[in-house]
């Protein structure tokens, strides 16, 4: 399948592979989390020993011990916040651990005169600066959700640190104070306000130093985070779009997931010559991919490199999920990077499908069925549709989804009814009700993108509660026998994931290691659509095409799959707006109700 696809000599091939953890970012990384519970050790818990330096500490000013505890709480906490980009190579995060690891030895020193404290963050600098050159990672796409999510992630484990601060001295707390009372005065305390719990000597005044700078940290990083210039993913632009549907229209027959490169929240990348390009999506550092490249596959190594190049500038981890088998050997051949199979896609023949013979029995049992009972499908161009019947189906496409996240990443195109989109096929079902809901006699909607100008791929599939079941075994049938009609020789339908290891798994003579496999899937299916998925894409007797995911190591692969749940909306760790006030948003380029959910495509787990 690759006899075509260019290969490079072993040295470039050297140079492309993708960028793996480096030894000392990781290193460094480790003992800065080190370092940071340290000094939150020495600045939550007094000391445990008597100190040479002692004498010299009692004519400092009596406020400095209570300070240098605060300053070692902040610097701790900070540093292990530090300690994720370090281990990622970022530049800012290095120059905030070269600034806060002699605060922090500073703070051991006066508060606990540690010398060790001071020699252990010492030896963490010398690296540090030694091996800066290793630390120039450019920032990540930057979002104002953050600040939420840092406000309640620190006021939770300024609560939780808190406790500990208030209860470590209970030789010096003066009663026997409830546990809500030490709540109300860590609460007081984040503010800088006295709290009904007091303590003997001095150590009221270290425990408000440290309380209130945990406040003091939680408001001035939720603040920072806030106002900071806002950086927001990368957006396919105009010009962009435009280069991408030129190498469609040259090469969109290749790949199926061609088309769905078009979504508008994904960045691209183009090869040198401007014949190839690759398009991904940011989620979680993880710098995703889907399909194959487009363009003239003699190119796509250079728009593979340049992938793997922004990748590592950025220390970004680069996958891919779902390319076809050649995509595969191209992308492990030019990067060194590892494939494996993940499912396989559901490929229909039109001239092969008819709703004759014992096989497809029960699919014209109910097609036949609800036909009988009134219903009538339409299948038509996008640019053969009026702007009102349009706008109608786009509402109803927003209403019918399933949940109020939009879901979709590598097989979802993200939009219904643009203007540039007049290739795409939308199949509907129709059925005159005595009281017409909202959407009049509409029941049910499918759409397809076109792939290359012989063929269609499934995007979307939704349907009225209220409608009779089976809606979608009668519009992909119509679809099927209106295909000849536009030209079409071949349409994709879903993806099953992990379709080769249940139907092998069901087989007399599987081995106990491939039934136990099968067992699992079964059980993971209550969530996710995996056997049912696959189930459905085999009542039309299509072919299988296998589907990969590349990946860099093995240890990638779960921080991979939290990204692609991520992407195609099975997770969610952002807070979304409400939906009335998400309906109203109407980016420029975007039709005000687009719609990105594949609820009859497996997402990628």
């Amino acid at each position: 399948m690759s006899g075509g696809v260019p290969s490079r000599a072993r040295n470039t091939r050297r140079v492309l592979r993708g960028p793996r953890p480096e030894a000392v970012p990781v290193l460094v990384a480790r003992a800065c989390a080190l370092v940071g519970v340290l000094d939150i050790a020495a600045g939550v818990f007094p000391r445990f020993r008597h100190s040479r330096m002692h004498s010299i500490a009692e004519v400092l000013p009596g406020s400095f011990g209570p300070f240098a505890a605060a300053l070692s709480l902040s610097a701790g906490i900070l540093l292990l916040l530090l300690a994720h980009g370090l281990r990622r190579g970022k530049r800012r995060a290095w120059r905030a651990a070269v600034a806060l690891l002699p605060a922090g030895a500073v703070a051991q020193f006066t508060y606990r005169h540690s010398l060790i404290g001071v020699v252990i963050s010492a030896a963490l600098l010398a690296p540090l600066l030694r091996h800066r050159d290793q630390f120039a990672a450019l920032p990540d796409p930057r979002s104002r959700w953050r600040a939420l999510a840092n406000f309640v992630l620190m006021s939770a484990g300024s609560l939780a640190l808190g406790l500990v601060i208030v209860s470590v001295h209970p030789n010096r707390m003066v009663g026997d104070p409830s546990l809500a009372d030490r709540i109300t005065h860590v609460l007081y305390g984040l503010f800088g306000f006295e709290g009904p719990v007091d303590y003997q000597g001095n150590t009221s005044w270290t425990v408000g130093f440290s309380l209130g700078a945990l406040g003091l940290l939680t408001a001035v990083t939720t603040i920072y985070l806030a106002f900071r210039p806002e950086h927001p993913a990368a957006r396919l632009t105009e010009e962009d779009e435009a280069r991408l549907r030129a190498l469609l229209d040259k090469h969109g027959r290749r790949d199926s997931l061609g088309h769905f490169a078009l979504r508008r929240d994904k960045a691209v990348v183009f090869s040198p010559s401007g014949k190839a390009a690759v398009t991904y999506r940011v989620v979680s550092g993880v710098m995703l991919a889907s399909g194959d490249p487009i363009g003239d596959v003699e190119a796509w190594p250079g728009a593979i490199e340049r992938f793997m190049d922004e990748a590592r500038a950025h220390s970004w981890t680069p996958a891919v999920m779902g390319c076809s088998e050649t995509g595969g050997e191209v992308w492990t051949r030019e990067t060194g990077l590892d494939a494996l199979e993940l499912g396989d896609e559901a490929v229909v023949e039109v001239a092969d499908f008819s709703l004759a013979g014992r096989a497809m029995r029960n699919v014209r049992q109910m097609v036949k069925r609800i036909e009988r009972a009134g219903y009538e499908t339409r299948v038509r161009r996008v640019r053969d549709l009026g702007e009102a019947e349009l706008e109608r189906i786009r509402q109803a496409a927003e209403d019918w989804r399933g949940t109020d996240t939009e879901r979709g990443f590598s097989m979802a195109l993200g939009r219904i009814g643009d203007a540039s989109d007049g290739d795409c096929l939308i199949a509907t079902a129709h059925k005159a009700d005595e009281q017409p809901g909202p959407y009049g006699d509409l029941k049910a909607i499918l759409h397809f993108v076109p792939w290359g100008t012989d063929g269609a791929s499934l995007d979307l599939m939704r349907r009225d509660r209220s409608a009779d079941p089976g809606m979608n075994e009668l519009l992909i049938v119509a679809a099927l026998q209106a295909a000849p009609k536009f030209g079409i020789t071949r349409v994709s339908l879903n993806f099953a994931m992990f379709r080769s290891a249940l139907a092998r798994g069901e087989k007399i003579g599987a081995g106990p290691v491939l039934r136990a496999w099968r067992g699992l899937l079964v059980f993971l299916s209550r969530w996710f659509q995996i056997e049912s998925l696959y189930k459905f894409n085999a009542k039309f007797q299509p072919r299988w095409e296998p589907r990969f995911v590349v990946y860099r190591a093995s240890a990638d692969l779960p921080r991979i799959g939290l990204a692609a749940m991520q992407a195609e909306g099975f997770v969610n760790l952002a807070l979304p707006l409400p939906r009335f006030l998400r309906r109203r948003q109407k980016p420029a380029r975007v039709c005000a109700h687009t719609v990105s959910e594949r609820d009859a495509r497996a997402r990628v787990a």
